[in-house]
């Protein structure tokens, strides 16, 4: 658990969603730790998080059946997100919330990797490994992201944008899913 925190927090540093709930670098370093535990541990529970060898990396995915977080995350932001980006913060998890598929899917709550090894494919390695399950269970694969830079490497992994979250200043969030491919066909 403590690397893939770890890693996370180092490869969120500079999410828009992450910094625009902690703007200061104290408050997002103090922070972020509980969050990624509260929003995603659940996955190191149910065995779903995929770590590189190194820790370099860490993919923290929800199975099917298991939600992010919840009133731990709730209460985490209400006590620690900038006061007046408040309000805007959680209408977008409420906004969130209504675009996961109803039929079941896993969820991929988080990925990184440490920033001096981005680019070098360790998030696809992790992104692969998880996609494969998803694949063999025929299941559908779905996540947000605020990063448009991510938008390019996830439509490569066969996810499609959805739809669009944009509440008042908070980041804009694009909602994506994936269909599961069979691996005879594609």
């Amino acid at each position: 658990m403590p690397h893939a925190v770890a890693v996370i927090v180092a490869a969120f540093a500079v999410d828009p969603a992450a910094r625009f709930a902690w703007p200061a670098l104290r408050d997002y370093l103090q922070t972020m730790p509980t969050a990624v535990r509260e929003f995603a541990g659940t996955s190191l529970a149910c065995g779903t998080a995929y770590l590189a060898a190194d820790f370099s990396g860490a993919a923290l995915w929800l199975p099917p059946g298991v939600s992010a977080g919840g009133d731990a995350v709730d209460k985490l932001f209400r006590e620690t997100a900038k006061p007046e980006h408040l309000s805007d913060l959680l209408s977008t998890f409420e906004k969130m919330g209504q675009w996961h598929p109803q039929e079941p899917h896993w969820y991929l709550a988080m990925i990184g990797a440490d920033p001096k090894v981005q680019g070098t494919g360790i998030g696809s390695q992790l992104m692969r490994t998880a996609l494969a399950r998803c694949d063999s269970q025929g299941a559908l694969a779905y996540l947000e992201t605020a990063n448009p830079r991510n938008v390019p490497l996830y439509q490569r992994f066969g996810f499609e944008v959805i739809g669009e979250i944009q509440v008042g200043k908070a980041p804009r969030m694009l909602p994506m899913l994936r269909r599961p491919r069979n691996a005879a066909r594609d």
